[in-house]
């Protein structure tokens, strides 16, 4: 299913649906009370985006350190991969969800409940931000404990009344810093409200790094050899750019042809360093128009050439990325490499990459245009906060990484 096919369910769909669960859910708990419960099984629900199960790892590991129980996970099928690469959730315990179509959306949902039920799933959180169907997963899991974002006195955003303790989202603090709050809801022994009255330091949200082996980095490495004849990893500097972003947003997208006079711009400037067009398989053919533009041996279309798994030892050898805001730039955190990330309609100080970035933000008038508030939809269809982005302002700040290349 396309991304406004599923945001228009979770609301004709999902309003209705939450109202119901939410007076059933009041009449039950009338005549049999809620039992209180430890935490010990734990479940997370982040289904739609994959650089969100990157960002809440920090969140996840503070959250293993505090139950003697087990971690686990639900996402969409097509997103599951995310939390491989830094496995910090057993694979056993990853749920994923079909979302491919209606049919298979409801089956594999009521799949899940039996699995809830099967992995004795005490707890849940859902880090979702205002999705109907989340919280009808978390109403309906089994779990004690519900925690999640609640919108409170703001109007709309309506999703039902399921939660056990409730989170106040907050809008000016990064994302990781918002699910921290989440898993101090759960663990806390003090009943507040709202969730979570404390100040979270930037040190809960440092992102742990991938372990890379040597014969990771090999195996990238002969892949580049392959397609760069003459590559020396000692004097061929490689530089990442990834030009794609989900159709979840695709406002975020800069010009191909901006992407392309940085590339040619870096090239000039650098006579040795090749630049690798990244992307998964499906975007092979965006990444070549791209390389056609430039028209230099030396930017090479790589969209495929690695497996996502291999993604962190091709971040670890590689000297920095060119990106929009997407994936990628979190993937790229559990690495060293340095990011420079093109925001648009978004903010990096929601979204910021956790590793070594560069946010590059024009901070209009009108941006950032999405929002909790909005289920991330913008009615922009000229994004003038991405096109006053000029590849002069993105050379001229990626530069210093390209002069310490001959240092």
């Amino acid at each position: 299913m396309n991304v406004d096919t599923m945001r228009n369910i979770d609301h004709y769909a999902g309003v209705p649906l939450a109202f119901l669960g939410t007076i059933i859910k009041k009449i039950v708990e009338f005549f049999i009370p809620p039992k209180k419960i430890k935490p010990k099984n734990v479940l997370l629900i982040e289904l739609s985006e994959m650089g969100s199960a990157i960002i809440v790892d920090p969140a996840m590991r503070k959250l293993k350190a505090n139950i003697e129980g087990e971690l686990f996970f639900v996402i969409f099928s097509k997103n599951k991969v995310s939390l491989q690469l830094l496995e910090t959730v057993k694979e056993k315990n990853i749920f994923s969800i079909d979302e491919s179509g209606l049919f298979a959306l409801a089956k594999s949902s009521l799949e899940f409940l039996f699995w809830c039920r099967k992995n004795e799933i005490d707890s849940v959180i859902d880090l979702e931000l205002f999705s109907r169907f989340t919280a009808l997963l978390t109403a309906s899991c089994g779990a004690a404990n519900c925690v999640g974002f609640h919108a409170f006195h703001n109007e709309g955003l309506y999703r039902g009344d399921f939660l056990t303790r409730k989170v106040a989202y907050n809008p000016h603090q990064h994302i990781a810093k918002n699910f921290i709050s989440l898993v101090d809801a759960l663990l806390s022994e003090k009943i507040e409200l709202p969730y979570t009255k404390r100040i979270i330091p930037d040190n809960e949200i440092l992102i742990a790094k991938a372990t890379i082996s040597d014969e990771e980095q090999q195996s990238v490495l002969a892949i580049i050899s392959q397609i760069y004849d003459g590559f020396s990893r000692e004097n061929t500097p490689v530089i990442l750019v990834n030009s794609n972003a989900s159709d979840l947003l695709p406002q975020r997208r800069w010009d191909r042809e901006n992407y392309g006079d940085v590339i040619k711009k870096i090239l000039a400037y650098n006579s040795e360093a090749i630049i690798l067009l990244t992307g998964a398989p499906s975007e092979k053919e965006g990444a070549q128009l791209l390389a056609d533009y430039v028209n230099d041996k030396r930017c090479i279309n790589f969209a495929g050439a690695v497996k996502f798994l291999q993604l962190p030892a091709l971040y670890s050898v590689c000297k920095f990325m060119l990106t929009n805001d997407s994936g990628p730039a979190h993937f790229a955190s559990i690495t060293n490499m340095h990011t420079f990330v093109i925001f648009g309609p978004e903010t990096p100080a929601l979204y910021g990459s956790l590793g070594p970035t560069t946010p590059i933000y024009a901070g209009m008038a009108c941006s950032p245009c999405v929002s909790a508030s909005n289920h991330r939809k913008t009615p922009c269809s000229d994004n003038q906060c991405i096109q006053v982005i000029t590849p002069e302002w993105v050379f001229n700040t990626l530069k210093f990484k390209l002069d310490e290349l001959t240092h």
